[in-house]
């Protein structure tokens, strides 16, 4: 045999494990597992940190402040440092939905201050929400440019009651409107499933864990019990961050497509989607050179030999070849069929998967350039280092002045902080002191 007949084997034969082998990654079926109305619904908290997502609110608030769960709901937004009105577009909106009525949503907005050396802005942001959301049961951590369904709560809560789960998280429907987003939007969910599989994570006895940012319903007891979000305050991707600690403490994870849970965010343009998957690519393979090149070959095996085979194969008359390569790609296409079909798109689009996987590979190789340069993970005007201490670019936080509009509205003072638990104490580290003393507000 060839040498190109050996890789064009190796990528068969990786395709046949990922296909059968691979906790079946590529089925779209893992939704919201079975659930009943509890005898009572416990207390909820939704805290949702927004940094400049004044456009963005009007479009997505609304659908939290109306839910239609039973049982007693408060919403915080915690505003990190926004310089675009955010916090003034959200007391507005909560304003207007508390006038209607007909929900049992409370709202209370407040502001986090910039984090400490450590932490990440959107971490640190999310502790003070948890701080002001009292002793509440379960915690809704979701973004602010997610869109939820009426009864979107209610089957989260269900659920987690019903199924007894520490951690309940649906990955959000992006949005796939624009060329792009058709093309990179599906494949990067396939991706994401096929990096942690969705059954393996939702399996109590195995190692993988995983969640969804935009939407985790957490059971707070066990993120006490895990540690808090101290644990992970240095996290660039806290969502999968919080599954593990939560997992490894013995607490049990579940991660699936939703169906009642959308993104608002439009990303418009190649660079727009360019931006968002470079930021965090290095970061999920740790910063390490030795796994980046692994990617890369990896991710070539994978997705570009199939086709590599079966144009040279074509054009070289090596018929071998040209019949591995075109198994290969069938098999490739096969598995991404069905998250096409969730996003609707046109089934010829799932030829398309390679051109996809090349694009993602370019955007993982300029993720490790950006952070050798010192700009990897950057976000909203922070740029992060390997350890999650934000580089400051001269962006203060806003302080909000005492508000109070309607009943259903406050800004909140954050309490005593009850998760300054574990952070190493040194003399240069501002959270060695009382942390409750800087002013949220």
């Amino acid at each position: 045999m060839t040498v190109l007949q050996w890789i064009a084997l190796a990528s068969l034969l990786a395709w046949l494990y990922l296909a059968v082998g691979h906790g079946t990654f590529w089925r779209t079926d893992q939704r919201l597992p079975r659930r009943q109305a509890p005898a009572s619904w416990p207390s909820v908290a939704i805290v949702i940190p927004a940094r400049d997502e004044a456009d963005v609110l009007p479009v997505t608030l609304p659908s939290l402040l109306t839910q239609d769960y039973p049982g007693p709901v408060r919403l915080i937004l915690v505003d990190d440092g926004s310089t675009d009105g955010t916090p003034e577009v959200a007391r507005a909106l909560a304003e207007q939905a508390a006038q209607r009525g007909g929900s049992n949503v409370t709202a209370a907005v407040t502001a986090s201050t910039e984090p400490p050396p450590g932490w990440t802005g959107k971490l640190w942001a999310l502790r003070r929400g948890i701080e002001c959301a009292g002793d509440v049961e379960f915690l809704l951590l979701t973004d602010a440019d997610i869109a939820h369904d009426p009864g979107s709560l209610t089957a989260l809560v269900a659920s987690a009651r019903t199924q007894r789960l520490d951690m309940v998280s649906q990955m959000a429907v992006l949005r796939a409107d624009t060329f792009w987003e058709r093309i990179i939007v599906p494949a990067f969910v396939y991706f994401f499933a096929m990096l942690y599989p969705f059954r393996w994570s939702n399996r109590s006895t195995s190692r993988v864990a995983a969640a969804a940012g935009g939407c985790s319903l957490v059971r707070r007891e066990a993120l006490i019990r895990a540690g808090g979000l101290a644990e992970v305050r240095g996290a660039v991707i806290d969502d999968v961050a919080i599954a593990r600690i939560i997992k490894r403490s013995g607490g049990r994870t579940w991660l699936g497509l939703a169906d009642q849970v959308h993104s608002r965010r439009p990303y418009p343009r190649l660079a727009d989607l360019w931006k968002m998957v470079s930021r965090s690519a290095y970061a999920q393979l740790r910063h390490s050179p030795l796994l980046l090149i692994g990617t890369v070959l990896g991710l070539s095996l994978v997705f570009l030999v199939p086709v590599v085979a079966t144009v040279v194969g074509i054009a070289a008359g090596d018929l071998t070849v040209a019949l591995i390569g075109a198994v290969t790609w069938l098999i490739m296409t096969l598995t991404y069929v069905p998250m096409v079909r969730y996003y609707r798109q046109p089934l010829a689009s799932a030829l398309l998967l390679p051109g996809a996987a090349a694009l993602y590979l370019a955007m993982t190789v300029d993720s490790a350039r950006l952070k050798r340069a010192g700009r990897g993970a950057a976000w909203k005007g922070r740029t992060y280092d390997g350890h999650g201490t934000p580089e400051r670019r001269g962006l203060g936080t806003t302080t909000l002045a005492p508000h109070v509009a309607a009943p259903h509205v406050a800004v909140v003072q954050p309490p005593r902080d009850p998760w300054d638990l574990p952070v190493p104490a040194t003399p240069a580290d501002p959270t060695a002191t009382n942390s409750s003393s800087t002013s949220s507000s």
